[in-house]
């Protein structure tokens, strides 16, 4: 396996903010320390560029930088390096679920509106936290999961407090194939993850029409009349996948993030919503075709699910 080395040095009569800054720098992207001062990252490209970075920073401040590859380190196994990331990881996590415990324990039936805001606040900032780390996890340390699943929970448990909740049918994927598809024009953010979960889930090949009317046969969805829509606190994408039976907690987490930028109810918390809800307005704003708009939702979606299902499976 290899390994990218950062080694470096400052001049002895420079202040400590540039230390301090390099310190944390080399935390933040996951960084590990060997004997000797030596800083180690797995050999990919964003590790080799962040290094790269690091070294022009130490070149400004007048010291002094080296970046190498090394294949193997002499009385260091790749195993053994891997279970210092590990290790490192392991401690990180541990603060978050730390914290997270805490506010489980805080979560109490009867909390009113005003101490379940607080809450999906601290919640946001513990699933922030968790996705600075989870980046920079390369070896994916088994604590990560753990803090998942307890913040899952707890997000779950934030939930049933919000409102009462809906049944939705079960509906075989089979009878939704081969059907022309019809939804309003300038899709945004449920339409779109909608859009998504029919071309991955349902049907690869569904024609897919924007209009103000439906014609008969069509199925539609989030628009008047539709087949698929709202129901009680649902938007249409939490209805559709549901009622298609696709619960998987990647879908969740997407279906979360949905749900707070169509209904703004304050009901999830995820770091991710404030910077896709901008990204989406920017479409609009770029007056991007439906057809753009479908093409970007997808691509969109599709790197969401993949990074969403990573983190939690």
């Amino acid at each position: 396996m290899s390994w990218i080395v950062f080694s470096y040095s400052l001049p002895s009569k420079s202040s400590s903010s540039p230390r301090v800054a390099l310190w944390r720098r080399l935390r933040r992207i996951g960084a590990i320390s060997l004997k000797g001062g030596i800083n180690v990252l797995p050999a990919r490209d964003e590790c080799i560029e962040a290094f790269q970075w690091l070294a022009q920073e130490v070149q400004q401040a007048k010291g002094e930088a080296l970046v190498m590859r090394v294949e193997r380190f002499e009385g260091l196994a790749d195993e053994e390096i891997i279970e210092l990331f590990r290790t490192a990881k392991s401690e990180e996590y541990q603060e978050i679920e730390t914290q997270a415990i805490e506010l489980e324990k805080v979560i109490s039936s009867n909390s009113l509106l005003e101490e379940r805001s607080s809450l999906l606040e601290t919640l946001e900032k513990l699933r922030k936290q968790h996705t600075e780390i989870a980046r920079v996890d390369f070896f994916d340390c088994p604590d990560g999961q753990r803090v998942i699943t307890i913040l899952n929970r707890i997000a779950q448990a934030l939930s049933a407090r919000g409102s009462a909740p809906v049944e939705i049918p079960h509906i075989a994927i089979a009878q939704y194939q081969n059907r022309q598809w019809v939804t309003r024009p300038r899709p945004y953010i449920d339409r779109l993850a909608c859009i998504w979960l029919i071309r991955r889930f349902i049907d690869s090949n569904a024609v897919i029409r924007y209009a103000h009317e439906v014609v008969p046969g069509e199925v539609a969805f989030e628009m008047k009349d539709a087949t698929f829509g709202h129901c009680g606190n649902l938007c249409t994408f939490e209805v559709m996948t549901a009622a298609f039976g696709l619960n998987n907690l990647g879908m969740q987490a997407i279906g979360e993030i949905v749900h707070e930028i169509d209904l703004c109810d304050g009901l999830y918390a995820h770091p991710e919503t404030a910077g896709i809800d901008t990204l989406l307005r920017g479409w609009l704003l770029a007056n991007l075709e439906d057809a753009e708009l479908e093409n970007c939702g997808i691509k969109l979606f599709e790197g969401l699910y993949a990074v969403f299902s990573q983190q939690q499976s």
